[in-house]
């Protein structure tokens, strides 16, 4: 089981906090860090000192890492052009050596758009397949070759397809809860399907629907990794639970019932119910990012049972 750490930075994070969460990441061995694409908070936070951008964010980050993984759940396909995130893409895989990965959605948080003056379309799904379709299209071009795409929403015109990501094939996540045309997705263009803050019995019908999506587009279900996202907040004992749990405004018992919480032996256990179903990693959202003892602690006494 493989064990990342997930960030939200709209909430009140400065570049410098994600960099010192990064590298504790490397140095307590965790197999990834990934970021939200948000630029407004969320709830009653006060999301000081501002927002950061993802792309800009991983950069930096690919520069002043070595070993982890990095990536976006999700970058919001409303936030940027198909044939620009490409490049930015290809380019931060470029600065890490290889590392990155890349999650793209729809798009949903209709407020951070009016906030930032960002175009908020109706048609986010089927923008989103366009823009699934160009960015692999893109990077999958031979060097001397054009890529040109007519779609409703895009169109490339003999594109040069560069610059190219350091890896042969950057792994593209998609995720969600959409019956149909989700598992359809990813079976055409994911690499990982991930399921977000889901149930173990929504997860094990979501990851089915995948499989057989998956099957019938002529690939191996086996291809795909399957993954969750979920909040931890794991304490030595109840008084700390109680602790983390207040500090980012939630109840134990309903951290208990929809994600990761509770004492090292209790975490390890629910991972297993979610890795009997299928799952083989799982991103854990830290919401404290000045709490870096409870990613060691979860590094000492979680990671390594489940490694």
């Amino acid at each position: 089981m493989d064990l990342r750490i997930f960030t939200e930075p709209q909430q009140g994070a400065s570049y410098d906090t994600l960099l010192t969460v990064a590298k504790a990441t490397e140095d307590l061995g965790f197999d990834a860090f990934f970021r939200s694409d948000h630029f407004l908070r969320m709830g009653s936070v006060d999301g000081l000192p501002g927002p950061t951008d993802a792309w800009i964010t991983l950069a930096g980050l690919a520069r002043e890492t070595k070993r982890i993984r990095l990536g976006t759940l999700m970058t919001a396909g409303t936030f940027r052009l198909p044939g620009v995130l490409a490049i930015q893409v290809a380019q931060v895989d470029q600065m890490s050596g290889g590392r990155v990965e890349l999650g793209l959605g729809a798009g949903w948080f209709e407020e951070e758009h009016k906030a930032y003056g960002i175009p908020f379309p109706k048609e986010k799904f089927a923008r989103l397949e366009e823009q699934l379709a160009i960015v692999t299209g893109l990077w999958a071009t031979e060097t001397g070759k054009t890529f040109s795409y007519d779609g409703t929403f895009y169109q490339l015109t003999d594109s040069p397809a560069l610059p190219k990501p350091a890896q042969r094939k950057v792994p593209v996540l998609i995720g969600g809860l959409g019956a149909t045309r989700t598992p359809r997705l990813a079976a055409q263009y994911a690499d990982e399907f991930n399921m977000p803050f889901a149930s173990i019995e929504d997860t094990e019908r979501q990851f089915g629907r995948v499989r057989d999506a998956a099957e019938q587009a002529g690939r191996a279900a086996d291809e795909l990794v399957y993954s969750n996202a979920l909040i931890v907040c794991v304490g030595k004992d109840d008084a700390e639970v109680a602790r983390r749990a207040a500090a980012i405004g939630r109840e134990v018992e309903e951290l208990k019932a929809n994600g990761l919480a509770g004492s090292p032996a209790e975490v390890v256990d629910k991972i297993g119910r979610y890795a009997a179903v299928g799952s083989s990693r799982i991103y854990l959202q830290v919401m404290d990012l000045d709490d870096l003892d409870h990613l060691e602690l979860i590094s000492s006494q979680i990671q390594s049972q489940l490694s």
